[in-house]
């Protein structure tokens, strides 16, 4: 929609006031959108699918996924799983390709545990300190010796909160995952951005990938390569790299057409063109690919203990299965510390490097990073050698300070005062309860009531009117495989959770994304807020919910919301702000409030932004609903779940496609196309 602007030779025309608004007149921008949009054709259609959708629950007696259109997918999956472990250690496949996987990912991440092993605890918190400064400028500036000051902190508390020795292990599956995943993005993403065939194959591969839940990556390489390192590391890679892959692509087509022509006029050919231009203008992005990489690297490392990964997620784990909520807390804060600290320091490596590009380096500040680099270097060799005679390897227990007990007394008062002994409110178990019974068993119950062919044509149509007969299809095919594979009704009852989640994220998501854009101090408080949590892996969100309503599937949804909301509050907040400052200026001389403002002119000009902030709701709630399905989430969650720790293909496999088949049904239902007559 273009911003309103008045002609050049005509003068501004007083707006009549409407009825009911006390003579304050109508803002531009608004132009009546939501009035238009219900006398719309569009509108009309979406009525009548809804119509036939709330008919045919009442009416239809069987609304059943139809036994004559399943298909039995277990019995083949059983054969294959048989022929898997019969075949693991013999066949060709494995022997002569797939264990050369396996035998790389087990000696890297046994080499970088004996190194820190080796170094001690002395030697791992100077040398991570060290290269948190070097990263952020190895010198004397704030940046640096807070980036530094922050490794420095996260070494020392990990210690002393005793989670010492799974750290270390974290550790030492994140730096091997994050070299095999930044390495291979990169090789991906270089390829795609020089050639438009490559890119046009891989972007629908990143796209389902993105929609996939982390969960869905973990089953595959369980059955290949058994429980253990090799598989969480293995699965960790793929499933990181694709933002590595995604920006490196975006940089180079992104590259400066003046800088690329200045390169071929002076005879640069193709390749010194790569390295001389392309590679260092696509900096920034290829940081920010590192950046994302290394996060998501994180949130499956701790994932991927329920397969062997073991660290700080193996505590977490059985933490959260024996309901020790205050051990699972600080392994929790453990991981959040690790996020923290990487986040903050590729951050400061992606600021100095844009300072270099903007202001350039002098030839001493650039020995002095290349000598404090190569110290590093220097240090790890000496404390591998000499660090076990410093003192022992693992964090000495007199340095240490048991706070589970506490955690676990707190938890336990709590459950007790405030989860159902509030009077008249009752508590947050009872709130949990009450969601359940009035919110979530009849939106299940009503899809459940709804004949399959009556929300296939409610998919069809909103793909439709959303975006192109092409989302229609996709959704339509993604809702008939989850019955064709004999999941509808739990299908159901996942997708009746993610509505509810997203419902209720939106709902705080764009409340807190409003006040955000429109008060400054609301922003600057939240800013620190969602910068952590944004950090934070998937499993971490997990525990405090626990605490708080128990396990159930209103704590899986809890637990998204949490999750998800951050990213809804940025991008609404970033959208309200960049609307046409000329249009609030319009607003405003011709007297609208400031709820009009934000209601006939911010949230109509900021409808794209808005959307992304759906469509990533979607993803981000989808994804955390089936996590949930670790803490009584139950559905297709705890299906694959049960999959894993059994190792069961024909449980597994099933749920986790009919996982990523939702994903990519309500990813086309949110994600708007271009269309004719499209405003």
């Amino acid at each position: 929609m273009s911003s309103p602007t008045l002609a050049k030779d005509e003068p501004a025309q007083p707006v009549a006031p409407k009825a009911g608004t006390g003579g304050a007149p109508t803002p531009p921008g608004g132009n009546g959108l939501m009035a238009r949009f219900l006398a719309s054709p569009r509108a009309m259609v979406l009525a009548a699918a809804v119509l036939v959708v709330i008919v045919s629950a009442f009416v239809v007696s069987n609304a059943s996924w139809p036994g004559s259109l399943t298909a039995d997918v277990r019995t083949p999956l059983d054969d294959l799983d048989d022929w898997l472990v019969d075949n693991r250690e013999t066949h060709w496949l494995f022997l002569y390709f797939l264990l050369h996987f396996s035998n790389a990912a087990e000696s890297s991440y046994d080499a970088l545990v004996s190194l820190f092993d080796s170094m001690g605890y002395i030697g791992v918190t100077v040398v991570g300190t060290l290269i948190a400064w070097a990263a952020g400028g190895a010198d004397l500036s704030k940046r640096a010796l807070r980036t530094g000051l922050t490794g420095l902190g996260v070494f020392i508390v990990c210690g002393v909160l005793g989670v010492w020795e799974p750290t270390m292990e974290t550790l030492a599956l994140m730096v091997g995952a994050v070299i095999a995943a930044s390495l291979l993005g990169f090789l991906l993403g270089l390829a795609s951005g020089l050639s438009d065939r490559f890119e046009k194959i891989l972007r629908p591969v990143l796209d389902t990938m993105q929609v996939m839940p982390a969960f869905a990556f973990l089953l595959p390489l369980l059955l290949m390569f058994g429980v253990g390192v090799p598989s969480a590391l293995l699965a960790t890679v793929i499933y990181a790299a694709p933002p590595m892959a995604r920006l490196t692509s975006l940089g180079l087509r992104q590259a400066d057409p003046a800088a690329m022509e200045a390169s071929t006029s002076l005879g640069a050919n193709s390749r010194q063109r790569l390295f001389t231009a392309r590679l260092p203008l696509a900096r920034k992005q290829m940081m920010l690919g590192l950046n994302q990489t290394i996060m998501m690297c994180l949130s499956m490392v701790v994932l991927a203990s329920l397969i062997g990964g073991g660290g700080l997620g193996d505590e977490i784990y059985q933490a959260l299965g024996a309901l020790k909520i205050g051990k699972a807390l600080i392994a929790g804060a453990a991981v959040v510390l690790i996020a923290v600290l990487l986040d903050r320091t590729t951050a400061a490596a992606g600021e100095r490097l844009d300072d270099v590009v903007k202001a350039g380096v002098s030839k001493s500040a650039d020995r002095v990073r290349k000598a404090a680099w190569g110290g590093i270097v220097v240090l790890i060799g000496l404390f591998a050698a000499i660090g076990s005679s410093l003192g022992e390897g693992e964090w000495p227990d007199g340095w240490t300070v048991d706070w589970a007990n506490s955690i676990d007394d707190a938890v336990n008062w709590f459950t007790d005062h405030l989860g159902s002994g509030i009077p008249v409110l009752g508590g947050t178990f009872t709130w949990a309860e009450g969601f359940t019974d009035y919110i979530l068993n009849p939106l299940r119950d009503g899809l459940l009531a709804t004949p399959w062919w009556a929300l296939a044509l409610l998919v069809a149509v909103i793909g439709w009117l959303v975006s192109s007969w092409r989302a229609a299809l996709a959704g339509v095919v993604c809702l008939g495989l989850v019955g064709w594979m004999g999941l509808w009704e739990i299908g159901m009852d996942t997708l009746s959770q993610v509505l509810a989640g997203l419902l209720l994220t939106l709902v705080v998501g764009v409340l807190l994304g409003i006040l955000s854009a429109r008060v400054d101090r609301a922003e600057r408080i939240m800013r620190p807020v969602l910068d952590t949590m944004q950090t934070m892996p998937q499993f971490v969100y997990l525990i405090p919910v626990i605490a708080l309503v128990g396990q159930n599937r209103t704590g899986g949804i809890l637990a998204a919301i949490i999750y998800a909301a951050p990213a809804v509050i940025r991008i609404t907040a970033q959208g309200l702000r960049q609307v046409d400052p000329a249009s609030m200026e319009a607003s405003t001389s011709l007297g609208a409030t400031s709820r009009q403002q934000l209601f006939g002119v911010q949230l109509p000009l900021a409808r794209k932004s808005m959307l992304v902030a759906l469509n990533q709701g979607v993803v981000l709630v989808l994804s955390m609903v089936v996590i949930a399905g670790l803490i009584g989430g139950g559905a297709l969650g705890y299906q694959v779940v049960q999959g894993l720790s059994k190792g069961q293909l024909s449980q597994g496999f099933p749920a986790g496609v009919a996982i990523v088949c939702l994903g990519i049904m309500l990813d086309r239902l949110s994600q708007p196309g271009t269309r004719r007559g499209r405003e």
